[in-house]
């Protein structure tokens, strides 16, 4: 193995070869990083603050923990959710994750 490294650093260069070419590759990796994988996280990220911004009362929700409810009170940073049977949770907003009702019952 220590032999084909050797030979490998005593390989000519190749003619007509541009130094800007790897600089390109990198560019180029990051401009598909950013559109396949940080833009789209982004847009999740504002749908979410909007949506949990635009919470009301009376709206199915469901939290990280995985409660489903509705809403009974909402005030600056916390939401009341009713769970059922007269139980309420309070809940921060930032624990809301989406709308329930758009989900099919099994």
């Amino acid at each position: 193995m220590g032999n084909f490294n050797y030979l490998f650093l005593m390989a000519p260069a190749p003619e007509g070869g541009s130094s800007l070419t790897p600089l390109l590759m990198i560019g180029m990796m990051f401009v598909i990083i950013y559109f396949f994988m940080i833009r789209p996280q982004v847009k999740r990220q504002k749908e979410l603050t909007t949506y949990r911004n635009s919470l009301q009362k009376g709206d199915k929700v469901i939290t990280t923990g995985g409660i489903y409810g509705k809403i009974a009170d909402v005030k600056e940073n916390v939401v009341t959710v009713d769970v059922g049977n007269e139980v309420r949770l309070r809940v921060d907003k930032s624990a809301i994750l989406k709308d329930s009702s758009d989900i099919q019952p099994k």
